[in-house]
């Protein structure tokens, strides 16, 4: 029988210690072995109790969760799921610890029924995936500057369409900022709430040579540009020249959803790479098939560079990956299939 997950909880509210406690420990695959007010008693509670992930408050008195995250990346590497209300100036810190290396995010519960229900799910799927996450694999260097281009301009009806979920963030900015300004057009789906996709935009735009945009319906397509998917309950599809935003039930489990991104690129055949990135679960699995099927390259995050190899593994297991690469390596590799004929 494998042993609970071995979880310490660091919030400066009661109210929320008490919440988070209580749905975390209703899962019997998770056990929590402590709860800390500040960061000062949880850096004590880290060194005794040795859990195996721990939930952290964005904001506390004493030392900031930010600040506090990256002295355990750098002095006692341990999985985090970040715990951030659905604020502007939260999102911002949050999308920072994920650069950080927090290995997800949840967003606080409100106290409503049906959001605890929502909230202790989730919570409770993400401890248990950031406990088999690859958190030793991440933060290396800040990447260098976009890769050389060669060989002129790229064709003009080039698509690259992109999709990725727990770990996404840290790869985007390790893969995004790689591109040049010339590059073609880039659709991104990475699984996160409204306020966290525009600051994510917000910040991948201040680090790239393209520009970076949350993407608005019938947003025309243009080169030099990465359109992020917005957070919430519409899907962003190709739409002959234009991103569209759709109404429609979830897809895979998701809002956006990397299928529906995916499926609506397939028919532009060999004009299209498709890269499908770290993440829990299968979503655009499927979709990269009927890219692959269509002619596209279709490129894979490999196992080792992941932090969770659950996305890029279900597309590989159902052939839908043409090439798996290491995070470093794609950049290039994108660029390199962009110029295929």
């Amino acid at each position: 029988m494998t042993s609970p997950v071995r979880t310490l909880v660091v919030d400066d509210s009661a109210t929320m210690r008490s919440m988070l406690t209580a749905a975390l420990n209703a899962d019997p695959g998770i056990k929590v072995v402590g709860v800390a007010p500040e960061p000062h008693t949880a850096r004590q509670m880290m060194r005794e109790l040795d859990p195996d992930v721990v939930t952290l408050d964005v904001e506390m008195p004493g030392m900031d969760g930010l600040s506090f995250l990256e002295k355990i990346m750098r002095l006692r590497p341990t999985p985090v799921v970040m715990c951030s209300s659905l604020t502007t100036r939260a999102a911002e810190v949050t999308i920072e610890a994920l650069r950080l290396g927090a290995v997800d995010f949840v967003a606080k519960p409100t106290g409503v029924d049906d959001d605890m229900a929502r909230v202790t799910a989730e919570l409770c799927a993400k401890v248990k995936a950031a406990a088999r996450s690859n958190i030793r694999q991440r933060r290396g260097a800040t990447p260098p500057g976009p890769v050389s281009a060669g060989g002129g301009a790229f064709p003009e009806d080039r698509v690259i369409a992109m999709g990725s979920s727990t770990g996404g963030v840290d790869a985007l900015f390790s893969i995004l900022p790689r591109l040049p300004k010339d590059a073609p057009p880039v659709l991104v789906v990475q699984h996160m709430p409204p306020t966290f996709s525009s600051n994510l935009a917000r910040q991948l735009d201040e680090t790239c040579a393209m520009k970076v945009v949350e993407a608005h319906d019938c947003a025309p397509l243009a080169h030099g540009t990465v359109y992020i998917a917005p957070g919430g309950a519409h899907h962003m599809v190709l739409s002959g020249k234009m991103v569209r935003l759709i109404d429609g039930q979830r897809v895979s489990g998701h809002h956006p959803s990397v299928d529906m991104l995916f499926r609506s690129v397939a028919p532009l055949g060999r004009k299209a790479v498709g890269v499908i990135l770290t993440g829990m679960g299968e979503d655009g699995a499927a979709g990269l098939l009927a890219m692959r099927k269509q002619g596209a390259r279709t490129l894979g995050q490999d196992e080792e560079s992941c932090v969770v190899y659950g996305m890029p593994r279900a597309a590989n297991e159902l052939g839908a990956v043409e090439r798996e690469l290491s995070l470093s390596a794609m950049p290039m590799a994108i660029i390199g299939a962009c110029r295929s004929k």
